[in-house]
């Protein structure tokens, strides 16, 4: 994927660049693989803000990706397509029954290629497999953590994961920011790096580029009043005191990580390189 740059016919345009969507072979989505989503604006099931500044935004459907297949298939690439609900492409593909499916799109990937998922899948770019039968050293993506349950990491655009090790049923994998997890050999991964990798150096532009895309306007705690933030008040812009949340908790150095249950399968912490 290429990286588009506008003219700069206005202010907001000055510098702001798009994706190329040459690479895009279909415009119309599969409508049995399409769901309405609600715009919750970041509230939970209690209508408690959750997520602050979102809201507004684009109607978008969502694509039901298969994201856990049950069963071996051969899988025809149909069609390259755009999905507002992630940064990589998607692609449409159909097994050998005839069925739809939409898989995330790796790189290289093209209209016509042969996608295979199941044990006897080679060790090809697309091809999905359980981990046991990959080799040591292979660059994989959409990674599941539990057999089964479908991919959970590598599943956004340009991002992937190395397999390292593998000793009796686990396997170990180097994630992008250094950590290394331990997964069951069970597990499912693809092989190849989800596409679509000059996704990152996209330049909004303007600020209601970002309010299409749900995104509302972000407030600094310190140009704020003290009545409503730890950070606010004072004369100047004086900084005080140390980083904190709108509540008081504190934003840097404080361990927010709650599930201590998985703290085993992790082999090395991502923030071991960073004290060095």
């Amino acid at each position: 994927m290429a990286i588009k740059t506008l003219k700069p016919t206005t202010p907001a345009r000055r510098g702001m660049t798009t994706a190329d969507f040459g690479s895009l072979t279909a415009k119309q989505p599969v409508k049995s693989l399409l769901r309405s989503k609600k715009q919750k604006s970041g509230r939970n099931n209690a209508g408690r803000i959750t997520s602050r500044h979102r809201g507004g935004g684009a109607k978008k459907f969502y694509r039901l990706v298969n994201f856990s297949p049950s069963k071996e298939l051969d899988l025809t690439v149909e069609a390259i397509e755009y999905d507002p609900n992630r940064s990589a492409r998607i692609a449409r593909v159909i097994d050998q029954g005839g069925r739809y499916h939409y898989v995330l799109a790796t790189k290289g990937l093209k209209v016509g290629h042969k996608l295979a998922i199941g044990a006897s899948s080679s060790i090809e770019p697309g091809n999905r497999l359980l981990i046991e039968a990959i080799p040591v050293g292979t660059v994989i993506s959409s990674v599941e953590l539990v057999p089964g349950r479908g991919a959970q990491l590598a599943r956004s655009a340009g991002t992937s994961v190395q397999l390292i090790a593998k000793e009796d049923k686990l396997a170990q994998i180097k994630l992008p920011s250094g950590e290394v997890r331990v997964v069951d050999i069970s597990c499912q991964a693809t092989v190849g790096t989800i596409g679509n990798l000059q996704h990152q150096n996209i330049k909004l532009g303007s600020a209601g580029r970002k309010r299409r895309q749900g995104r509302r306007p972000h407030v600094r705690g310190i140009a704020m009043n003290a009545a409503d933030h730890p950070h606010g008040g004072g004369e100047g812009k004086g900084k005080g005191n140390d980083p904190q949340s709108p509540w008081g908790q504190p934003a840097l150095g404080f361990k927010t990580r709650r599930r201590k249950s998985t703290d085993k399968y992790i082999v090395r912490s991502r923030h071991q390189s960073k004290r060095r």
